[in-house]
């Protein structure tokens, strides 16, 4: 059985949950979690200018379609962006 790591399980879960888009913005302390996400074809990334954008992106996507609506954002400045 392979091992899987932190950013493995965090793509896996969103896979098993449903998600198809991640609406975001990348930064140093989630690039394992994109590049985790590139590896597969059914989750779609996203790319915004601000992290703002992408909570209004997710809010609009799951509101307008009832699926999940996925938000992936660095820490720091990068979380507070997106309150």
């Amino acid at each position: 059985m392979k091992k899987l790591s932190g950013a493995e399980m965090v793509v896996q879960s969103l896979k098993d949950e449903g998600v198809e888009y991640v609406f975001g913005y990348p930064g140093g302390s989630v690039l394992d979690i994109y590049d985790a996400i590139h590896t597969l074809d059914n989750i779609n990334h996203v790319l915004v200018r601000h992290e703002q954008a992408a909570v209004h992106m997710a809010d609009g996507y799951a509101r307008s379609t009832g699926k999940v609506g996925c938000v992936l954002v660095t820490s720091g400045p990068g979380a507070t962006n997106a309150i």
